[in-house]
């Protein structure tokens, strides 16, 4: 037991590194790349502390070269997927009464190990296994899982400093405990940050969690996991079990025990866990908590008083970054006719200077798509993009996946406001562009916010104040993360909370004290000191 009032150390964003070219930071990554390409890892299950191999394995390769295998990952079942769930619980008393300064602890030592020893290690696992180049990896798996686990703390101890005012005679206090069984993480591929954060949120408050990684970012994650292991988080606080989807998800969703969700992923799959725990809500010894972020297809809208060379890089940064492969990533674009000559012959040259290739070479801007079956839909889309009269090909247009997944940062030109890839997520680096007549400016922003399901992120580039103002009142339903002349990627931990509704999630905003407030389920306590002897309340006296 310890006495005191703790307060943790006030967080800073981690300085992102710059790997420039002569820098011992940069040498070293290479050194890591080179150590980590050259073996074969063999990854099991981990289930309250203890290394499980099933012998039912997939192969986990690079996706910018295929033929390259870097891991072989065990995969759970059902059984052991209930016996994670057995771990969760039966970890779950002692970690919900360890002192949160205690578990933030374990959090702070998280980051302090990625900022130094671990950072290589990481952030090569996540250039091979996901196919980042450096800068990428490094604001990903290094920067913003340090500011996480950071910042998280920080909030965590805001959060328990919540608490109710209290009358004369009582003691009013508010308990933020943990929630009443276990928590079910399922992790995307794209971002290793994402990854190690949806079950070490909960986790940080109190929860234990099953981790279900992605299949395609299992390399890192396992050496994430390792380092949780390192920072002393104890046995069966995190479990990470790989494997199917649909049969993990169907044992834990199924468990009476389940008390939230923490998701990142597709939003059709999103849409069946929804359902799936709708079915069994008879089950549950509690209401669990559903916090999801899914998809989107993020926009750019430029208004004539728009910067060109600024709404330009924009948009290239903006949806070519990791092969537009981020949530957040501009996939649609609303030009003015006025400023569409000029910048479509900045988008063609721009495009047309990025090079693509093995993130081994940090001369390359992008890395290949993720798998075997992003790749098809990457294809089919731009085969029918060709094939269609009324749209063009701006730049790009081609794809191979002889030795890797690649596909070419493509800028396609479209007649129809309401197109296919004007619409549908695509996650991969494709921008589809509708050139509006200037005059029609309000059905611009019309179809702008109401042109797909999703509400994710958003930009608009204007110069003049009260249009900016206007478009930022007109636009407000559309993003949950709105950028005014910059790109609609890149939120910070701390800075630009991050999530958003209508299809595109719950809008829980990670990187906020709103995600870490969705794990805990607050008590009241009313204490009085000198309670009434006496059943009679005064009015009850005689005139």
């Amino acid at each position: 037991m310890t006495h005191g009032s703790f307060r943790v150390p006030s967080p800073v964003n981690e300085p992102v590194r710059d790997y420039a070219p002569g820098s011992a930071e940069r040498a070293s990554l290479r050194a890591e790349l080179e150590r980590q390409a050259s073996e074969v890892v063999e990854i099991p299950l981990l289930i309250g502390g203890e290394e499980v191999r099933t012998g039912n394995t997939i192969d986990v390769v690079c996706p910018h070269d295929h033929g390259h295998v870097l891991a072989r990952a065990h995969l759970a079942g059902p059984e052991e997927t209930a016996r994670a769930i057995e771990a969760s619980i039966a970890a779950r008393a002692e970690w919900a009464d360890v002192p949160w300064e205690e578990r933030a602890a374990v959090f702070l030592r998280c980051a302090e190990l990625l900022a130094g020893p671990w950072r290589d290690r990481v952030n090569a696992s996540t250039m091979l296994g996901q196919s980042k180049t450096c800068h990428q990896a490094e604001i990903d798996a290094a920067c913003e899982l340090i500011d996480f686990w950071r910042f998280n703390a920080f909030y965590a101890e805001e959060l328990y400093a919540e608490q109710p005012e209290s009358g004369p005679g009582m003691w009013n206090r508010l308990e933020h405990r943990p929630l009443d069984g276990f928590v079910f993480a399922i992790t995307p591929f794209n971002f290793t940050s994402i990854a190690a954060n949806l079950p070490t949120a909960p986790a940080l408050v109190g929860n234990t969690a099953v981790w279900k990684p992605s299949d395609t970012a299992l390399l890192s994650n396992w050496v994430t996991m390792q380092m949780m292991r390192e920072a002393g988080l104890p046995d069966g606080v995190v479990n990470f079990v790989a494997g199917d989807g649909p049969t993990i998800g169907a044992t834990a969703i199924a468990d009476p025990r389940l008390a939230g969700i923490h998701f990142t992923g597709s939003t059709a799959t999103f849409r069946t866990i929804w359902r799936q725990v709708a079915e069994n809500i008879d089950r549950y010894g509690q209401y669990p908590r559903i916090v999801g972020e899914t998809g989107g297809k993020d926009f750019v809208f430029a208004h004539p008083s728009a910067d060109v060379p600024s709404l330009a890089v924009a948009l290239v940064r903006g949806a070519f970054e990791y092969q537009g492969q981020k949530c957040s990533a501009a996939s649609r674009a609303y030009v003015p006719r006025s400023l569409w000559g000029e910048l479509s012959e900045l988008l063609v040259e721009m495009t047309r200077e990025l090079r693509m290739g093995d993130p081994a070479d940090f001369t390359n801007f992008l890395g290949a798509v993720i798998d075997a079956r992003a790749f098809a839909k990457h294809r089919d889309a731009l085969a029918a993009a060709q094939a269609d009269p009324a749209v063009e090909v701006l730049v790009g247009g081609g794809c191979d996946d002889s030795v890797g997944y690649f596909v070419e940062p493509t800028i396609l030109v479209a007649s129809d406001p309401s197109y296919d890839t004007m619409r549908r997520e695509l996650f991969g680096p494709i921008l589809t562009v509708w050139v509006y007549d200037d005059a029609q400016l309000d059905e611009a922003v019309a179809q702008c916010a109401n042109g797909s399901e999703y509400a994710l992120t958003g930009a608009i580039f204007a110069r003049d104040r009260l249009v900016i103002r206007k478009l930022t009142h007109d636009l407000r339903f559309a993003a949950g993360n709105f950028y005014v002349n910059d790109k609609p990627t890149g939120a910070v931990v701390g800075q630009q909370p991050f999530g958003g509704s209508r299809a595109s999630g719950t809008n829980d905003k990670a990187g906020s004290m709103l995600n870490l407030q969705r794990w805990v389920s607050a008590r009241t306590i009313k204490e009085t000191f000198a309670p009434p002897t006496d059943w009679r309340y005064p009015f009850l006296g005689a005139d």
